[in-house]
């Protein structure tokens, strides 16, 4: 296997457990309230709080 072959395989593991690190955060029941709380994040004007009292 060439230089090149040996980046791709690095990369796609490297992606595979990246993917499996998020949705193991996402899909935690414990970590639930925090991305509840930032579920409005796009919609909200500057200066408003979110439901957890931070400022964003």
């Amino acid at each position: 296997m060439t230089s090149n072959d040996w980046l791709g395989v690095f990369f796609a593991v490297g992606t595979f457990v990246a993917m499996v690190v998020v949705y193991v955060m996402v899909f935690n029941p414990r970590n639930k309230d925090a991305f509840n709380s930032q579920s409005d994040m796009a919609l909200r004007e500057d200066g408003e709080y979110n439901n957890s009292g931070d400022k964003k």
